[in-house]
């Protein structure tokens, strides 16, 4: 929406909230600025978030700021979950869920830190993006936010950085600690066991909910290990330890007859289980797995689910590992959809990194505002979902430039032209 003219009420709460991580006034300035942009503008990078305003300055000036002036982001996310603990509706609870994906960011730019080819599964095609791996907080209240997420580098761009390093005078000793650690190539297990190791550390409570790509015996371990509680996806070709044999998940489902399967009712779907706590080859702890069919005598089942909590019961089994989509899904499709997460067309690494903070604060800085059983001020209306309240927030936008117009054009008798003028859109 080109002529912005004032910042919406929920970015004002930033600034309010988050405006003494910046410098300065300018500093906090186009904190406002992007924030607005990732919400209403209708192009998402830095140009054309530039271009909403009616007062601004050059794009530069926004893109220095989102790559090279000194600000902290990981600082910003810490402040962006301590000031989340404030509400009700969005504080940890020991029967909240820890959902842990990766998802793939699509890009346009070949020449973007870090991007690499991908096979993207939904779309059946190669992609240039970024692999970030998300984990998300689902609260008993059902709203959900992320906590943190690991960009994955793939072994040839880590070796690319390296040789960088070494070219460099003073070598890799000469670098700094950062740019150490982005030279080093971590896989997909190492960077959740990174998560569940900051998550650890800062005693955030809730059950982990993951599907089967990373239902490894290192990460299986590692959970137990911060005696954490796991539910995981089990593929059917896992080997199991079954009454003394090794054999295949699916192998052992083929075994269960139709009258060992009992009854379980989710919402109103009718499911039937079976459910038995054994070993798993390499993993150091028992666990206990679900097998799910939709119908008593299937042949096939539908799902199948591993958790370290044998004594839990199948329905709370059911609820964590439903959380995964809730905190997962949802947010990789309003991030993409609603906000701006692949927009940024910045090559900087820490320009993307950033935006991506500034993805997730806008992100739940409107979860905030959703579900709170009264009429939400600013947008007239009871939110319930980020498309709704990006189009509040829009229409608030929308009401502020309008309002601006009408004052001057009745207070201060401006014209046609100068209206447009200072709208910047002459």
């Amino acid at each position: 929406m080109p002529g912005i003219v004032d910042f919406p009420s929920v970015v004002h709460d930033a600034l309010w909230a988050f405006g003494d991580e910046f410098k300065n006034e300018p500093e906090r300035r186009h904190f406002g600025e992007y924030l607005t942009g990732l919400l209403v503008a209708a192009n998402k990078t830095v140009t054309g978030i530039n271009a909403e305003f009616a007062e601004t300055t050059d794009q530069s000036c926004l893109n220095r700021w989102l790559t090279e002036v000194s600000w902290d982001p990981q600082r910003l996310n810490e402040r962006r979950l301590e000031w989340l603990q404030h509400k009700p509706q969005t504080r940890y609870a020991e029967h909240g869920v820890i959902a842990v994906d990766n998802t793939l960011v699509n890009h346009e730019g070949k020449l973007i830190e870090d991007v690499g080819w991908y096979w993207d599964h939904a779309d059946k095609r190669n992609v240039i993006a970024h692999d970030l791996l998300i984990a998300n907080y689902v609260c008993p209240s059902g709203l959900h936010y992320p906590l943190d997420f690991r960009r994955f580098r793939k072994r040839e761009n880590c070796a690319a950085k390296l040789a960088e390093l070494k070219a460099r005078p003073g070598g890799v000793a000469a670098a700094s600690p950062e740019e150490q650690l982005l030279a080093r190539f971590k896989d997909h297990t190492e960077l959740f066991c990174e998560l569940v190791d900051w998550i650890v550390a800062r005693k955030i409570p809730g059950d982990f909910a993951f599907d089967c790509y990373f239902t490894s015996a290192e990460i299986l371990n590692h959970l137990q290990g911060h005696g954490r509680a796991y539910v995981g996806d089990l593929k059917f070709n896992r080997k199991v330890e079954f009454k003394g044999h090794e054999l295949k998940a699916s192998e052992l489902a083929a075994q269960i007859a139709p009258e060992s399967r009992k009854l379980v009712q989710i919402g109103e779907k009718q499911q039937w289980y079976f459910t038995v706590t054994l070993r798993i080859p390499q993993v150091n702890h028992p666990v206990r797995i679900v097998i799910l069919w939709d119908r008593k005598n299937g042949k096939e089942p539908v799902k199948m689910m591993i958790t370290n909590r044998t004594f839990w019961e199948v329905t709370r089994i059911l609820r964590v590992y439903r959380a995964r989509w809730t905190g997962t899904e949802t947010f990789h499709r309003d991030g993409k959809q609603h906000l701006g997460m692949g927009d940024c067309q910045l090559r900087s690494g820490d320009g993307q990194t950033r935006h991506m903070y500034l993805v997730i604060l806008a992100h739940s800085l409107l979860v905030s505002q959703m579900q709170q059983g009264r009429v939400c001020d600013w947008a007239r209306a009871t939110l319930t979902t980020i498309g709704q309240a990006c189009r509040a927030a829009l229409r608030e936008t929308l009401g502020k430039t309008i309002s601006w117009v009408i004052e001057r054009v009745t207070t201060l008798g401006w014209d046609e032209g100068r209206i447009m003028a200072g709208l910047a859109l002459a």
